[in-house]
């Protein structure tokens, strides 16, 4: 049996008028409505409530919509929860953005009142029709260091998406709406490395996978893990793994074709 909600809808803006305008909306249609004025607290709203759907604002003050959004993504209780967004922008490179951090839909500012309300029906229809198979509780005793492992795994997805080419520790910070520092301290404290020695640990662990299970030539896989030269690739290799890539390559063709 599916446990009832005790929110439908999170509004997430820092608009006061806009605000006012969604929650007369989705009152009169007897939807339960929570609110919060920025990201920061619809964040924590998002986990204390387990709302249907999440209504966010792309741009306010402090942490914007994508890095709620990100964050949300990342963390096992409240990646599940459709996220709408609202914007005033048309932009395309905005609302693909929106669509590669996790969002399902976009509402424009200003918005009509049909639009608002076909698009959230859909979406609660649709959420109401699936049964993840694991929504994790949330812990709202240690919600610091949930905080800190959402972090974590939102960095770490930014990170694998742009090896050979990441972001500073402030844009990754900024990203995820939060400070460097303590980005680098929840990465020390869920991975014992600090950020960049985990992305260059990662970088090698995957160089490692490829260069031992694909034909895939050396210098594309130094170059799709962030080493700008074969050289720098190899020695960095040879440091970590104790032999270069080349060798290592050719030990497992070899047991491969024992095994066969």
């Amino acid at each position: 049996m599916q446990t009832r909600r005790h929110t439908d809808i999170l509004l997430i803006d820092d608009s006061v008028t806009d605000l006012r305008l969604l929650m007369g909306l989705m009152s009169a249609r007897h939807l339960r409505v929570g609110v919060a004025f920025d990201g920061e607290k619809g964040y924590r709203q998002a986990e204390l409530l387990q709302p249907g759907l999440i209504l966010l604002d792309v741009r306010m003050p402090g942490i914007d919509g994508f890095a709620v959004c990100r964050r949300l993504k990342a963390n096992p209780s409240t990646r599940f929860i459709p996220v709408i967004f609202l914007t005033a922008a048309t932009d395309l490179a905005e609302r693909l953005l929106g669509f590669s951090v996790g969002g399902v839909d976009y509402i424009c500012k200003p918005f009509s009142e049909q639009e608002v309300l076909a698009r959230v029906g859909v979406h609660l229809v649709l959420r109401e029709s699936e049964q993840p198979a694991e929504v994790a509780a949330v812990n709202a005793g240690n919600s610091d260091k949930t905080l800190d492992a959402v972090l974590v795994a939102a960095g770490q997805k930014i990170l694998r998406q742009a090896m050979s080419s990441p972001p500073t520790l402030d844009t990754l910070a900024r990203q995820l709406g939060t400070n460097r520092r303590r980005i680098n301290e929840a990465f020390n404290a869920y991975c014992g490395l600090s950020t960049f020695e985990w992305l260059r640990e990662e970088r090698l662990r995957q160089a490692q996978y490829l260069v031992g299970s694909t034909d895939t030539p050396l210098s594309q896989i130094g170059e799709y893990v962030g080493y700008s030269t074969p050289t720098n690739f190899a020695k960095a290799f040879r440091e970590r793994f104790g032999c270069p890539p080349r060798t290592l390559r050719q030990e497992m063709q070899a047991k491969r074709a024992l095994d066969e």
